[in-house]
């Protein structure tokens, strides 16, 4: 599969999303499953909080994969990514069993790189507070 997204179709500075992706703590035991990581701070609130955690927090790679998810969808390849890095900047507290938490992703892509390349600058934050700092992908675009 390749990028259907054409590099000579991109500008710096172009926006994509905001998008907001939905975490619940069956999201959150679904990723333990997926993942082999089952430390209970994930899925344990008594435990989470006898840790010094508010509540029950997810995956900081499911986090980060929320947010590269964004560019995949928009590229239409996620093989288009070549480089991808982030910063944890705080944890997503996931409070309840109802109602979970919303991650909003934002993207800008800042930078033509050769080769077709181009490099975006992701945002991803729950309820305003930045959740990701540092995020940043390059894709490879057709």
């Amino acid at each position: 599969m390749a990028a259907t997204v054409r590099y000579d179709d991109v500008e710096a500075g172009m926006r994509i999303g905001p998008v907001r992706y939905p975490i619940g703590r069956l999201t959150l035991v679904r990723y333990c499953g997926a993942s082999g990581d089952f430390n209970s701070i994930h899925w344990n609130e008594r435990i989470a909080k006898a840790a010094g955690l508010p509540d029950v927090i997810a995956h900081g790679m499911l986090t980060m994969a929320e947010a590269a998810r964004l560019v995949t969808d928009w590229a239409g390849d996620p093989g288009a990514v070549v480089d991808y890095g982030v910063r944890f900047a705080k944890p997503v507290v996931v409070p309840d069993d109802d109602t979970g938490v919303e991650v909003e992703v934002a993207g800008e892509l800042t930078d033509k790189l050769d080769g077709n390349r181009v490099r975006i600058a992701l945002t991803a934050a729950v309820d305003g507070a930045e959740v990701l700092a540092k995020s940043e992908a390059i894709l490879q675009l057709a």
